[in-house]
């Protein structure tokens, strides 16, 4: 009886929804279309062990008792105890290269102080690794504790701190300054959009209302092109920042929220764009640059890197692996459908803040009532279980 190897490189909101919907409805159907003749068995690998909600990030770091830990990390362990053994397998460890001719991941542990590697080889590959963050505090870069890490030396630091500079004007960094504004009302917080604006994907006047917003909690926003060019001491507290003006500024708490890169760097370069994302060749589809890959989340090129891109394409594109493995040409879902509409929900602070739906503007109670209440902290165990993918 032939193995058909199934392989999901990544177990954040896009390798879990996949992992889940695979085994729930794909796998299955697969059985009852090929009968008994492949026997198919999915590995998800995740270089940590557990998932971090980082749609929490902003609060999760202002202070310890608003979100527990208990709440945004949850361990994966138990998240697939309904499937088969023999059907699925977890391993934990950093996809570091993939051997195209062979067909095979090298996972370096990332929980050892030694390396230790292990080959894990695909048949059909789901790459669903993400994008970093040039912190820590925004997203897991191998081990959950480094995320950890971070997050504790911000407990401790913010408190004391007299001055707080935070990098970026997208809404990591407008929903920390809002977060850090209406607890710790006593320090100097400055905002440094890196543009002409915030919150450059929503309508300038929009913008402006997040801008409004910050300084009646008194964040001094800057603009304009200024931006840390360099940090001294590489620390997040206690630092001083050369800035891209030729002056310096010594800050006792200093938050890198800059944009992202994807997390590519294992696979080949002619799978990539330039930038760095895997090219999908159709993104109707899902597919990716070679049979049998597929590329889902922040490190396709189809994304736009909001959630819609994940949970609107993990139905189309098992559709798609379905429609390879099976030889039949009716698709079990519709194809993939991005939304580009304007849409963006930015708490400032626990009461409010700025947003839109689909091209219509959100009051500021709408955000508090969505988002700002709890940062949709009730999503997290329903992302690791697979809830929302309960049905086809």
């Amino acid at each position: 009886m032939a193995v058909h190897d199934i392989v999901v490189v990544g177990a954040n909101f896009a390798g879990l929804g996949t992992a889940h919907y695979l085994l729930k409805h794909t796998i299955p159907a697969l059985e009852k279309a090929n009968g008994k003749s492949t026997v198919y068995k999915l590995t998800l690998i995740s270089p940590s062990t557990h998932f971090y909600f980082k749609i929490g990030s902003p609060r999760i770091l202002a202070k310890p008792d608003l979100i527990p830990f208990s709440k945004a990390f949850l361990p994966l362990k138990d998240a697939f105890k309904e499937y088969p053994a023999d059907r699925f397998s977890l391993v934990i460890g950093e996809a570091i290269e993939l051997d195209e001719e062979n067909k095979s991941i090298t996972v370096q542990d990332t929980y050892t102080t030694t390396a230790r590697n292990l080959t894990v080889y695909y048949s059909s590959l789901v790459i669903a690794t993400g994008a970093t963050a040039n912190s820590p505090l925004w997203n897991l870069k191998g081990s959950h504790e480094s995320t950890l890490a971070a997050l504790k030396e911000m407990h401790t630091s913010l408190p004391k701190a007299k001055t707080i500079l935070i990098a970026g004007g997208g809404p990591a960094g407008v929903e920390t300054a809002g977060e850090l504004a209406t607890i710790y009302t006593n320090a100097s917080i400055t905002l440094l959009s890196g543009s002409t604006r915030l919150l450059t994907r929503l309508r300038p006047a929009i913008s402006a209302a997040a801008e409004a917003q910050l300084n009646n909690l008194s964040v001094t926003v800057i603009h304009k092109s200024l931006k840390v060019a360099q940090n001294t001491t590489g620390r997040s507290t206690n630092t001083t920042l050369h800035l891209s003006d030729n002056t310096s500024r010594d800050v006792d708490v200093y938050i890198d929220a800059t944009g992202t890169r994807p997390n590519s760097a294992f696979l080949p370069t002619h799978w990539l764009t330039k930038d760095g994302h895997v090219r999908t060749e159709d993104k109707l589809t899902l597919r990716g640059p070679v049979p049998s890959v597929y590329a889902i989340g922040d490190v396709a090129g189809y994304s736009l890197g909001n959630v819609f891109d994940i949970n609107d394409a993990v139905r189309p594109m098992c559709s798609s692996i379905y429609q390879d493995l099976s030889g039949r040409n009716k698709p079990t879902s519709k194809p993939f459908k991005q939304n580009t509409a304007e849409t963006q929900l930015v708490p400032i602070g626990p009461n409010g803040g700025v947003g839109a739906v689909f091209g219509w503007k959100l009051p500021s109670f709408a955000v508090k009532m969505i988002k700002s209440k709890d940062y949709m902290i009730g999503q997290a165990p329903k992302t690791v279980s697979g809830e929302q993918f309960a049905k086809a």
